[in-house]
C-alpha cells in the first residue's frame, strides 16, 4: 500500500515546523528555490523533469488522519492543531518539463507560508532529483543515438516504483518506448519486449525456441541470437522466420564488429528488412561509438536508471526570502564556503538558447510556468530544446556547463 503523501518527507521538516510555529514563522510569507550550484562533472546541461509527477504528488498531499496518526509522537499539540488536515497552497512555478537548465537555474519557485514551504521541501526535491538525472542522461543518450530508437529496459535495475518514473522521463527525452507495463499503462508510453536468455535454454535447441516464439508472437518479434553462437543464431533464425522477421538482438561480445557481421549475413539471407537490435549494459558513450555500426535500435538498462553515473542531479531547496517585522519581503543567502546561495526570487527568461535571470519581473520570454502535468508537451519541449542546444553543449565529452545562469 502506498505511503501516505505527507510522509514522504524527512522527520526534520517536522522539526523545524515546530520551532516556527512556536516562533510565529510558520505564516510568514516565504520563497524557497529549487536550484543546483554544480552539474555532474563534464556535464554540459541537465533536462528538468519530475514536475508533472510533483503536481500529482502535491494534490494528494492533505495531513489527513492517517499522516497525523504518524505525526501526534513527534510534535506538541500546537504545532499538531497547526497541521491537523493541511493542504499546503503555496504558489509553485517551475520551469516546465523537457526544459534544459545549468547551474543557478531557478528549477522551481515556492512562493507561500514558511511552514507550507517546509512542507514541500523533502517531496520536490526526492521527485525532481530523480527524475531531471533520468532525463539528463537519457537526453545524451538521444543525442548519441540521433534517429536511431532507444527503448529502456531499465526496470530490473532500480527499485520497483523508480523505474516506472525513470521510464515517463526517458521517454520526455525522447526514447522510443520502455519495456515497463506499469509505465506503459499509467502514461501510455508504448512498451516493448523481446525474450531472454532463459526462454532459449529452457528449450531442446535455439531453433525449437525461436519456433516457439515466432509461432506465438509472428514474424514480427525479435529473435535474441548469442546464446550460443551469434551468426549461428542469425541463420537459425531466419530459417525459422523467414526474410521477414522485425529483429535480432545482440547482447554481449563487442558489438560493434558483431552488428557489421550480422548485417553482412542477413543481407546474405535475404533479410534486408530485418533490424539490428543492441543491448547489454549500454550507455552514452558506448552509443556513439556505435554510431558507424550497422545498429538500428539500442535498448538502454542500468546507465539509464542511474543516471549514467550520477543517479541525482544535485539540486537543492534554498530560502532565498521571508516576510519581515514591516511586512516586507527580506532576501536571505547562505554564506558558508562552497555552498553560498544568492539572495531573491529569481525570474527567468529565455535569451535565444540561454537563459536571464533577473531579481524582479522583466521582459522576455518566461521559463517558469504554473506546475502542470502535460506529458506530450514536455517529450515535444525536450526535443526542441535538445535540438537547439550550442554545438558546446552537444558534446557528450567531459567540459564544462554550456552557460551559466546568474542574475543580472
Amino acid at each position: 500500500m502506498p505511503e501516505p503523501v505527507p510522509l514522504l518527507t524527512d522527520r526534520y521538516e517536522l522539526t523545524m515546523l515546530a520551532g516556527a510555529v512556536a516562533g510565529g514563522l510558520a505564516d510568514r510569507r516565504a520563497v524557497f528555490e529549487v536550484f543546483c550550484r554544480r552539474l555532474p562533472p563534464g556535464r554540459r546541461f541537465a533536462v528538468a523533469a519530475g514536475q508533472g509527477r510533483l503536481a500529482g504528488l502535491l494534490e494528494a498531499l492533505v495531513w489527513d488522519d492517517t499522516a497525523m496518526a504518524a505525526a501526534e509522537p513527534l510534535l506538541e499539540p500546537r504545532t499538531l492543531a497547526w497541521l491537523d488536515g493541511r493542504k499546503p497552497t503555496p504558489e509553485v512555478w517551475s520551469y516546465p518539463e523537457g526544459e534544459v537548465f545549468v547551474p543557478g537555474s531557478p528549477v522551481l519557485t515556492v512562493d507561500g507560508t514558511f511552514g507550507d514551504g517546509l512542507l514541500l521541501e523533502t517531496l520536490s526535491l526526492s521527485v525532481l532529483n530523480h527524475d531531471s538525472a533520468i532525463a539528463s542522461a537519457a537526453a545524451r543518450m538521444v543525442l548519441a543515438a540521433g534517429d536511431r530508437p532507444l527503448i529502456d529496459m531499465g526496470s530490473r535495475r532500480t527499485h520497483e516504483r523508480a523505474a516506472v518514473a525513470a521510464a515517463r522521463a526517458a521517454w520526455i527525452a525522447g526514447f522510443a518506448g520502455t519495456s515497463n507495463l506499469a509505465a506503459g499503462c499509467l502514461y501510455g508510453i508504448p512498451t516493448f519486449g523481446t525474450s531472454a536468455h532463459a526462454f532459449v535454454l529452457a528449450h531442446e535447441s535455439e531453433r525449437e525456441a525461436f519456433a516457439a516464439q515466432v509461432a506465438s508472437q509472428g514474424t514480427g518479434t525479435t529473435l535474441l541470437v548469442d546464446t550460443f553462437s551469434v551468426l549461428d543464431g542469425v541463420r537459425t533464425a531466419v530459417e525459422v522466420a523467414g526474410p521477414e522477421l522485425r529483429a535480432v538482438r545482440i547482447d554481449s561480445g563487442e558489438l560493434g564488429p558483431l552488428a557489421r557481421e550480422v548485417r553482412a549475413l542477413l543481407d546474405a539471407l535475404g533479410a534486408t528488412g530485418t533490424r539490428i537490435v543492441a543491448t547489454s549494459d549500454l550507455d552514452e558513450q558506448q552509443i556513439a561509438a556505435l554510431a558507424d555500426d550497422p545498429v538500428d535500435e539500442y535498448g538502454v538498462g542500468t546507465a539509464l536508471v542511474t543516471g549514467s553515473g550520477a543517479p541525482t542531479a544535485g539540486l537543492v531547496y534554498k530560502l532565498v526570502a521571508i516576510e519581515d517585522d514591516a511586512g516586507g519581503m527580506r532576501p536571505v543567502a547562505k554564506r558558508s564556503p562552497g555552498k553560498s546561495t544568492v539572495s531573491g526570487r529569481k525570474w527567468a527568461y529565455r535569451d535565444g538558447t540561454r537563459e536571464v535571470l533577473r531579481l524582479a519581473p522583466g521582459s522576455g520570454t518566461p521559463l517558469q510556468v504554473p506546475l502542470v502535468d502535460d506529458l506530450a508537451a514536455a517529450r515535444a519541449r525536450c526535443a526542441r530544446a535538445l535540438a537547439a542546444l550550442p554545438p558546446e553543449a552537444r558534446d557528450l565529452s567531459p567540459g564544462e556547463p554550456a552557460w551559466t545562469a546568474v542574475p543580472v
